[in-house]
């Protein structure tokens, strides 16, 4: 497991080692992923558990969705939420385009692993198309709104716009699935003009804390014309993107299903 203080990471390893079913795997998403936690931040587990025969076949409704929350107890706890879905249900989320369920898969900050999830990882490129820049384009509409509302405004949701805007770019540009905003913010990664100098600027803000949260009025009009001009960008580098149409990896990845789901026989 990726490096964390060891009491977190006897925490996440304990949350996955009790679910009810037998895990794909479980990752870090939110804010650890895209690099810029705070120390009060809370961890986001994201994974795939695998339902056993009888129960996807039965009558009764399978637990294709299984959610848990844990809040603090002792000064030593730490607050976090585990999502997790049934294999069959994320494989066709990621057939459907969908950018959130690829950055779990792939994120670098594991808790559980297994042979399969690598060989899920190793399908995963079969079903990036060039259509995902519509989800990356809706998350951040949704983040600019949420943005706008506040008074004064929050520096997170604007860490949030400029982190999927930048993700879809890459994913554009290279078929690379990166959601660590620092790394993101490379010309390596996202063409001419990059590295942005308010990105720094922005998570140092962030991880510092409430007091350091809050925009400036005066900082509106400049957040709001970059992001009218990385929507631009993402939107002309789909045009450009030498990414499939649609994807390619369903029947490989219908073997993966029935194998894990045979597995559970034994």
């Amino acid at each position: 497991m990726t490096t964390f203080p060891i009491t977190a990471q006897q925490q996440l390893a304990e949350v996955a080692s009790i679910q009810p079913y037998p895990l794909l795997f479980v990752t870090i998403s939110g804010a650890h992923l895209y690099g810029f936690a705070s120390a009060d931040s809370d961890y986001d587990l994201r994974g795939v558990h695998i339902l056993p025969p009888a129960e996807v076949m039965g009558l009764g409704e399978p637990r294709e969705t299984i959610e848990v929350m844990r809040k603090p107890e002792t000064p030593q706890d730490i607050e976090l939420d585990l999502v997790t879905h049934d294999v069959k249900k994320f494989m066709l989320l990621m057939l459907r385009k969908n950018g959130y369920v690829l950055e779990q898969l792939y994120s670098p900050l594991v808790v559980h692993t297994t042979p399969e999830h690598e060989e899920l990882r190793n399908l995963g490129a079969g079903c990036i198309t060039r259509h995902h820049s519509h989800h990356y384009l809706g998350f951040a509409r949704t983040q600019w709104s949420l943005f706008q509302k506040e008074d004064p405004p929050r520096v997170k949701p604007l860490l949030y716009v400029y982190r999927v805007l930048l993700t879809g770019i890459c994913l554009m540009r290279t078929g690379r699935i990166e959601a660590n905003l620092l790394k993101l913010n490379t010309r390596e990664l996202c063409g001419e003009g990059f590295p942005l100098p308010q990105i720094d600027e922005l998570i140092a803000r962030k991880v510092e804390g409430a007091e350091r949260s809050r925009l400036a009025a005066a900082d509106l009009a400049f957040h709001e014309s970059e992001y009218n001009r990385l929507k631009a960008r993402l939107e002309q580098a789909a045009e450009q993107s030498s990414l499939p149409e649609g994807p390619s990896a369903k029947d490989a990845m219908s073997d993966l299903l029935l194998r894990v789901r045979r597995a559970q026989c034994l």
